[in-house]
Parts: C-alpha cells; sequence; structure tokens
C-alpha cells in the first residue's frame, strides 16, 4: 500500500512532464514548418516583383530602340 502512495503520484507526475515535453517539440515543429511556408511565399512575391520590373525595363528598351 506505501508503494502505491508514492508510485501513482511519481508517474502522473513523469506523465505530465512527458505531455508537456512533446507539446513543446510539436509546437516548435509547427512554427518551424510555418516560418519555412512564409520563406517560400515572400520568395515567390519577390520574384514576381522582379520579373514585373524586369518587364517594365524590356519594354522601355524596346521603345528607345
Amino acid at each position: 500500500m506505501l508503494f502505491a502512495a508514492f508510485f501513482f503520484p511519481a508517474a502522473a507526475a513523469v506523465i505530465v512532464y512527458f505531455m508537456k515535453y512533446l507539446s513543446d517539440v510539436v509546437q516548435v515543429r509547427v512554427r518551424l514548418g510555418q516560418d519555412e511556408a512564409y520563406r517560400a511565399r515572400a520568395s515567390q512575391v519577390a520574384l514576381a516583383e522582379m520579373h514585373g520590373r524586369l518587364v517594365t525595363v524590356e519594354k522601355i528598351l524596346r521603345e528607345v530602340e
């Protein structure tokens, strides 16, 4: 009986700690995935802006010729 009085609270504490640790790991992985998606989208937007500017410069150069 004395064993159960110490074992179950200790086991519960370990389980709670493990669940908290696992939750933190999952949150970090999700945040990294979101950051990577944001970087990829920002890169696409920057490339689209550069393409638009290049098209404009090409039009100006054709008009000058």
